[in-house]
């Protein structure tokens, strides 16, 4: 058997594929109603049993998303994105949830050293072009790590923007794969009650007005009467990295 036989690959989803979109009308018509633990359970346990991982990104309000998985299987698959300009109290954030909750399958996702060779040698590529530089050290590492699964979830909230005030439960993503967002329906006070309720470690960097935390060199303290994301690429009418595109399918309402 050649190297090339023997290597593992993974048939990248189809989004065309009637059969998911088929799929999608039947996980809404029978969880739509669900939210919080109760359709993470269903989904980690039963509809994608072992096919499935969680995104996180150890921000603000990573912790209360965590601690619903790690109560229903600490060893469900944690994707987190170290791109390499992550502010080092987010990856102290990281070890003191990871030991906190039990989580035994954190996996650290990094970008492609060909990548930041070509196009981000000197680490200043987020100076000229945001864009590029969340391309090279987010999606493309992050969809790679999503390889070997056919589902994946997000913390992502109605009440964080504009553009996720259509969020639903459940969503077929841009590349075929199933998007379960837990907490789309919860709104900020929702969120503060929970992280308080279920006695959560706080990110040192929310203390000092970081509301939302991504990549230090893109993210600055929230000043009074802000919105909450509103440190992020603060000034340049950008609001997602990329990682959260566009479903392929318009969402299905109950």
């Amino acid at each position: 058997m050649t190297a090339a036989s023997s290597a593992v690959s993974f048939a990248k989803p189809d989004p065309s594929d009637e059969n998911k979109k088929a799929r999608l009308q039947e996980l809404t018509t029978q969880y739509g109603q669900l939210e919080g633990h109760d359709l993470l359970e269903v989904m980690l346990t039963k509809e994608f049993a072992g096919k499935i991982a969680i995104s996180s990104s150890f921000g603000a309000e990573a912790a209360v998303l965590l601690k619903l998985v790690a109560d229903i299987d600490k060893t469900t698959p944690v994707l987190f994105i170290d791109t390499g300009h992550l502010f080092e109290e987010t990856i102290q954030y990281k070890s003191t949830i990871e030991e906190h909750l039990g989580l035994s399958k954190i996996i650290t996702v990094s970008p492609e050293a060909v990548h930041l060779e070509n196009a981000d040698r000197n680490g200043t590529l987020h100076e000229r072009d945001t864009d590029y530089c969340c391309h090279i050290r987010k999606v493309l590492p992050f969809e790679k790590a999503l390889g070997p699964y056919e589902a994946w979830v997000s913390g992502r909230k109605r009440f964080q923007n504009s553009e996720r005030s259509a969020l639903q439960g459940i969503e077929l993503d841009h590349d075929g794969r199933f998007k379960v967002n837990p907490l789309f329906n919860w709104d900020y006070e929702t969120v503060v009650a929970k992280f308080k309720a279920m006695n959560l470690p706080r990110h040192p960097l929310v203390a000092k007005g970081y509301p939302s935390i991504g990549c230090g060199p893109c993210t600055r303290a929230v000043k009074d009467g802000e919105d909450q994301r509103a440190g992020r690429w603060s000034g340049q009418g950008k609001t997602e990295c990329g990682i959260h595109k566009s479903p392929a399918f318009e969402a299905i309402y109950i």
